[in-house]
């Protein structure tokens, strides 16, 4: 007899209504947190693009918008999407703690929305986590990120995963919580990078030191939970992966395993050494490998895939091009050689990649969560237009890079003299407002699903 699981049976089984309405209301915050980025990232592309950013009289306000635009786009977005999935495979019990944590959340994004329009400046450009240095914005992120945490705790502390996974259900209930699980490690290195930061460092060097390592760890709850969108969306779309419960779950652990080195990390390096941060470089670097297993079977599921149901077509896009954008982050990650874009092209790719996974996800729940269906032609496009804006938009930074551009500048800063440098920069700038067309998309797919509610 056949025991190998059907296709359908790796997808998530949904929660009762009162968890599907707080999952409703994160993705809407998500969603929102998506279109605020974006308004930010038109000053960002602008201000860097050869023979338009001569005229642009904000040039100054480019490091302004381009931490709230990172914050917003891969903190907040990402952030708000991982709640939606542990509201999912929540009970719906303990309703005042999840409306304290979307409370929470939804006032620290107003926060950090609005700081920049009521004077707050003095952008740090530090990795992972850049901040306005100011009390306003920095309560704003503190606010923000309590409701991930309490959301976090309430799914480690009361859903009961079966790691002994008996379907496919189960197996995606336990990656969903492995990453709140990875989440805490991450803001408990940042609390030990907190107590440990030497008294005489201050500004940029200040955060880089207390997100650095936390940041490395936060990677692996965004990797296990886009490879948890990919194995949801690909079945939906009738994908075959032939992967057993049980060993699904083997390779969810796996993908997280690296984690475990945090705390020899700390323990063998001050915060602030040198070997402290090249620790946690190949930590990320080498770690991110054991998502290869999982991600590979899945991969090779979907090009083995039929065409996939008109309703579908736009989470299939939407799959494809998120592979193809984190795959190519990874790979330009191990050509990174000094200070330079091609860094943000590194990790444009990656980041990238996990968005595509979420509005996949995201075109795949809206029916389900009792929003309207996604405009099947638009959204089928919308992927395709995100993804190839943006895969030039890092093809142009890591070329430039290769001749010595810097990262984080603009305008004269960016020292453009040579003309593969001006190329480069032009193709980053045309796949960055490609892709913020292909944003506007999904931002009007979105909207009108979320405007079609049912209840």
């Amino acid at each position: 007899m056949n025991t190998t699981p059907s296709s359908a049976s790796l997808q998530l089984n949904l929660p009762n209504p009162p968890a599907q309405r707080i999952a409703s209301t994160w993705l809407m915050l998500g969603v929102a947190s998506l279109l605020a980025a974006g308004v930010f990232s038109i000053l960002l592309v602008l201000s860097r693009t050869p023979a338009i950013q001569e005229v642009i009289p904000f040039i100054d306000f480019f490091h302004v918008s381009l931490v709230v635009h990172v914050d917003l786009s891969v903190l907040i977005w990402f952030m708000s999407f991982a709640c939606v999935l542990w509201s999912l495979i929540g009970d719906g019990k303990q309703v005042f703690w999840d409306k304290v944590a979307l409370g929470l959340a939804m006032a620290g994004t107003a926060i950090i929305v609005t700081a920049p329009f009521v004077g707050v400046g003095n952008p740090l450009m530090n990795n992972y986590i850049p901040v306005l240095d100011h009390p306003l914005y920095l309560h704003g992120l503190a606010i923000f990120i309590l409701g991930p945490i309490l959301l976090a705790l309430k799914t480690v502390f009361t859903s009961q995963p079966n790691f002994l996974a008996q379907s496919g259900s189960d197996a995606l209930k336990v990656g969903i919580y492995l990453g709140a699980l990875v989440f805490l490690v991450s803001i408990l290195s940042l609390a030990v990078s907190y107590s440990d930061i030497p008294a005489n460092l201050t500004g940029r060097a200040y955060y880089e030191v207390l997100f650095w390592g936390g940041g490395h760890v936060l990677q692996f709850t965004h990797t296990v939970l886009m490879l948890v969108a990919w194995i949801w969306i690909a079945n939906a779309t009738g994908a075959n992966i032939n992967l057993p419960p049980k060993l699904a779950v083997t390779l969810f652990i796996l993908v997280i395993a690296p984690v475990a080195a945090t705390p020899w990390i700390y323990s063998q390096f001050s915060v602030n050494a040198v070997e402290h941060r090249l620790a946690f470089t190949d930590f990320m670097k080498f770690g991110g490998l054991t998502s290869l297993p999982l991600g590979l079977i899945t991969v090779i599921a979907i090009l083995r895939s039929e065409r996939a149901p008109a309703d579908k077509r736009a989470v299939k896009a939407a799959i494809y091009c998120s592979i193809i954008l984190f795959a190519a982050g990874g790979i330009i990650g191990f050509l990174i050689e000094g200070v330079n874009v091609v860094i943000p092209a590194h990790y444009h790719g990656s980041i990238v990649g996990v968005t595509l996974a979420f509005m996949g996800l995201t075109y795949h729940l809206f029916p389900q969560l009792g929003f309207g269906s996604p405009n099947t032609k638009m959204a089928h496009i919308q992927p395709y237009v995100y993804g190839s804006g943006q895969l030039l938009h890092i093809l142009g930074l890591a070329w430039s890079g290769g001749y010595g551009v810097q990262r984080k500048t603009a305008g004269a800063a960016q020292g453009l003299d040579q003309l593969p440098q001006v190329a480069g920069m032009a193709m980053m700038g045309l796949g960055g407002l490609i892709s913020i067309i292909g944003g506007l998309l999904f931002f009007i797919v979105a909207l009108k699903c979320l405007k079609q509610r049912r209840n």
